[in-house]
This record gives structure tokens, C-alpha cells and sequence, in this order.
């Protein structure tokens, strides 16, 4: 199966959501290197980090029972920005976990970071600003989606890098 495909059965076809989960807790999603993922140089290209994330953060919204609330107000989301770190090269047959997690949000973004690992060791680390837009195209504040989402009104400290990161990309709230 295509990394595409895994996306759009995440997305149209979500997993069941897990009892009891928020969209402040972790997800973690489990997959394995396939020949498709490999670059000429024989180890994960870089989009495909990107694609394996895009499936992760379908699972957090499946994992809280985001996914027919979501479709229901017609809300999807997209991301802003994003900047991933690779620490170690994934290579065929490696069994890969993609953590993800919420961090915090603002009038505007989601923060959320994604960590895959191997082995129990790290290979990329990735931080992604994502925002949600309506089937009319109009932006969708973070906050009303987090309480959709069944989330806390306010939101968690962002760790300082993220903040100044989010600064940096102009992604941050600017009120």
C-alpha cells in the first residue's frame, strides 16, 4: 500500500477512537519501511517523513474521536508550517513509530510535534503549525476545534523553542 493510500484510509476510513483519549494525549502510530519509501540512496526520502507524519496526525484526531466531528461541521485540517529534524536514516523493513501530540494552540494554529522512532531510537523529530479551514475555505480558530475536540478551554505553555519557532515562520498569533 502507497503512503497515499494509508493517508486516505486514515483520514476517510479512521480508526476506531480510543476510550477515554484527548487531543492533548499522545498517538502513536506503527508502520514499516516499504521499497516505495526509499529513495536511490536506499533509505527514506524526506517526504515520505512528511507523508507518515500527515497519517500520524490523521490518527491523533481519529484517536479522541475527532474525525465525524470534524467532518461533521465540514472542517479539515491543513498545515501551515512545518520544520523536521533527521537524526538517523530509515532503511527497508524498519519497524517505524510516528508519536504525535499536541503541544498547544493559539487563536490561530495548533502546535503539534512528531517524533518517529525505530528501535526505540530517535530519526526524526517534527514540528508542525496546523490550522483548520471550513468547506467554504474560511479559517477555523484553534480554539473552537479544540472544543470540538472535547480540549480545555486554555491552552498548554508552548516550550519556549516552538514559541520562537512559530515567531520566526510568522505562523504565531500576532494579537
Amino acid at each position: 500500500m502507497t503512503r497515499q493510500i494509508q493517508l486516505a484510509l486514515a483520514t476517510f476510513r479512521p480508526r476506531r477512537a480510543i476510550p477515554g483519549q484527548t487531543v492533548l494525549d499522545p498517538s502513536v502510530t506503527r508502520t514499516r519501511v516499504r521499497p516505495g519509501d526509499l529513495d536511490i540512496y536506499r533509505h527514506v526520502n524526506n517526504a515520505v517523513y512528511l507523508n507518515m507524519m500527515d497519517t500520524g496526525r490523521s490518527n491523533l484526531l481519529a484517536d479522541c474521536g475527532g474525525m465525524p466531528l470534524l467532518n461533521e461541521k465540514g472542517w479539515y485540517p491543513v498545515v501551515a508550517a512545518s520544520t523536521v529534524k533527521y537524526r538517523r536514516s530509515l532503511t527497508l523493513g524498519q519497524r517505524v513509530e510516528i508519536t504525535s501530540r499536541v503541544m498547544g494552540w493559539d487563536p490561530r494554529i495548533a502546535y503539534l510535534e512528531q517524533v518517529i522512532t525505530t528501535g526505540g531510537q530517535l530519526a526524526a523529530r517534527g514540528i508542525v503549525a496546523g490550522r483548520f479551514l471550513s468547506k467554504t475555505g474560511d479559517r477555523v480558530p484553534a480554539p473552537d476545534v479544540v472544543a470540538l475536540l472535547g480540549g480545555p478551554e486554555t491552552s498548554p505553555e508552548l516550550p519556549e523553542d516552538v514559541a520562537a519557532w512559530a515567531r520566526a515562520m510568522d505562523v504565531a498569533h500576532r494579537g
